[in-house]
């Protein structure tokens, strides 16, 4: 079984990356919010690897951060109807605190806009994965169970994003942007300038 793959990154798209370890090349399959993490192609690059074996096919999934991971293997794994390409879809459209925020707060018209995904599905991520996520940033925080996520900075802080992202995406969320919109331009933005970037610089950048 492949835990991660450590290697060079020889070829690099949003959804399609190529790791070379040893003189062996593995195709690995990424959501745009891991591709965006990832170096130029030459880079020493590590992905956590989800591999996904069927009698047609034998696939990797590979994630930057465990959070990534987990989330993948938690939709392909709990929600009926949901595959891999699904899940890199859900994965690729939205970041995780928007996707645990989304499913606590049953939030079905933000996750029926995923690819692939009908207001049926989303409706069966609420219910098969609200339990888990709870749980999941219930562990993380050490506080007992809650049953809403009164707030975005929540979900973000469980999932290892700063303070500054939470303000940032909040700020365009009152200039007028959509919550997914504005989710995606302060990644853009922080992967841009680095983790360490002020909400004062990440807006000026996502606002250019």
């Amino acid at each position: 079984m492949i835990a991660y793959l450590n290697g060079i990154l020889t070829e690099s798209g949003l959804l399609r990356v190529v790791i070379e370890c040893s003189g062996v090349g593995y195709e690995v399959q990424v959501p745009i919010t891991t591709a965006e993490k990832l170096p130029a192609a030459g880079a020493q690059v590590k992905l956590l690897i989800v591999p996904v074996f069927r009698e047609d096919s034998h696939t990797l999934y590979g994630f930057v951060t465990n959070a990534e991971k987990d989330f993948f293997k938690l939709l392909v794994e709990k929600v009926s109807g949901v595959g891999p390409k699904v899940a890199l879809g859900i994965l690729s459209h939205l970041s995780i605190p928007l996707l645990q925020k989304a499913i606590i707060n049953g939030d079905v018209t933000t996750l029926a806009k995923c690819p692939g995904i009908g207001k049926k599905t989303a409706e069966r991520l609420v219910v098969e994965l609200k339990d888990h996520v709870n749980a999941t940033i219930t562990a993380k925080k050490g506080l007992p169970a809650y049953s809403e996520l009164h707030s975005y900075a929540t979900a973000a802080e469980t999932s290892g994003e700063s303070e500054a992202f939470n303000d940032a995406v909040s700020a365009l969320v009152t200039l007028g942007y959509k919550l997914p919109d504005a989710d995606k331009a302060i990644r853009k933005a922080m992967q841009k300038l680095g983790n360490t970037a002020t909400t004062e610089v990440l807006l000026k950048e996502a606002l250019r």
